[in-house]
């Protein structure tokens, strides 16, 4: 099922996606893309509710990289409310973006992994600032600790946009479009299906 509000023709409806979008070769798309997250550092991961169905968002620190760097790996305290969510619906996506308006939106599975050797891979020593020691030798904020464990998000499709041109030459196609009303080409727009993800991994 699709939405439409109008008819177009044999005009493009979205002339800026057009106007933008690029279709590199594979390696060059998923390159892009983890170079992208990679400098971000900072994703919203997205999730549903499972008592209301409505999504909501937290800001997650990315813990690394697998399956190519497009497998995206985070912290999390399993007693908290995003794992209550993902154990209903592991259904997600991550989202970033940068002060200069290029983004990515990752969407995919999520894993909820609490195996030891795992945790002790990606454990970072900050981690005990987030969750305390509560004095009782077993929840110590340490690798050891239950309430650590790790998301793993699957990536199944992916989609970004990331400057195609200086902040100058951006400005100026923007300014030309503004006066012409043609499309300013500014972004590499790009998306990465299933199979291409599954490709790369």
């Amino acid at each position: 099922m699709s939405f439409s509000n109008t008819d177009t023709g044999d005009k493009p409806a979205d002339p800026y996606k057009e106007a933008n979008k690029t279709e590199p070769k594979l390696k060059e798309k998923i390159e892009d893309l983890v170079d992208f997250i990679e400098s971000c550092k900072f994703g919203m991961m997205t999730t549903r509710i499972e008592s209301t169905g409505l999504l909501v968002s937290r800001c997650m620190a990315l813990a690394a990289k697998e399956g190519g760097g497009v497998d995206l790996l985070f912290h999390t305290n399993t007693e908290s409310g995003k794992t209550d969510d993902l154990k209903s619906d592991p259904k997600i996506n991550i989202a970033f973006l940068n002060s200069s308006g290029e983004w990515a939106s990752v969407s995919g599975q999520a894993d909820i992994i609490t195996d030891r050797a795992v945790v002790r891979k990606y454990y970072s020593p900050t981690l005990k600032a987030w969750l305390g020691d509560l004095g009782d030798g077993t929840h110590d904020g340490g690798p050891e600790d239950p309430r650590i464990g790790v998301i793993k998000v699957s990536a199944k499709t992916a989609t970004y946009a990331v400057a195609a041109k200086s902040m100058l030459g951006r400005g100026a196609e923007i300014a030309k479009g503004t006066i012409t009303g043609s499309a300013p080409n500014v972004n590499k727009l790009r998306e990465l299906s299933e199979d291409e993800l599954t490709e790369c991994k």
